[in-house]
């Protein structure tokens, strides 16, 4: 290979450098999120309404979408954790499913997504609004969620953070009930 509008061969470094671009470029391509590249799903910017099939917990919720079962994972939120392996049950873990579970009561959602669709466990990553309201934004509201920012997925950090602070200082939810 000719190193362009040179009379020299391309240098072994130049050769590790192209492969090294290309590989960034197709991890850009698939979103980086660690997921598949080929999966199937909704497009970027896109709101979809899906059907609710459980709560796992306070946020995160399966649901069929276009007959297929999908786990979606709430963005720009954490509750405290029922499950993790070796480890006792976090303090409002269970009020916090028991309120994502009555937030979704009726079993119809709307998703909406910002810049990444899918985590590294290839879950659905949304913005998800039932009974006319935004439940990330509701499950930090009551107190039953903190903020997790993870880029790029932050269009509504801003809201989040607001919410949270308001909790912390009336003391709702985890903040009143929990140990700092």
């Amino acid at each position: 290979m000719r190193w362009p509008g040179g009379s020299g061969r391309l240098p072994g470094i130049g050769i590790a450098l192209l492969i090294a671009a290309a590989a960034l470029l197709l991890l850009r391509g698939s979103g980086g999120s660690g997921g598949s590249a080929e999966s199937s799903g909704p497009d970027r910017g896109e709101r979809v309404t899906a059907s609710v099939v459980r709560v796992v917990d306070g946020d995160t919720i399966v649901v069929t979408l276009d007959g297929v079962e999908e786990s979606v994972r709430y963005i720009g939120i954490d509750t405290p954790e029922t499950s993790k392996p070796g480890q006792a049950l976090e303090c409002f873990a269970n009020e916090a499913t028991e309120l994502n579970r009555r937030l979704v009561t009726e079993g119809r959602v709307v998703l909406g997504f910002d810049r990444e669709l899918r985590d590294a466990y290839d879950r659905l990553l949304a913005y998800v609004w039932a009974r006319g309201g935004l439940l990330n934004a509701e499950l930090v509201r009551l107190g039953a969620a903190r903020t997790l920012t993870i880029e790029p997925n932050t269009a509504r950090a801003g809201t989040l953070a607001r919410l949270e602070a308001q909790a912390g200082r009336a003391g709702r939810g985890l903040w009143g009930d929990c140990p700092s």
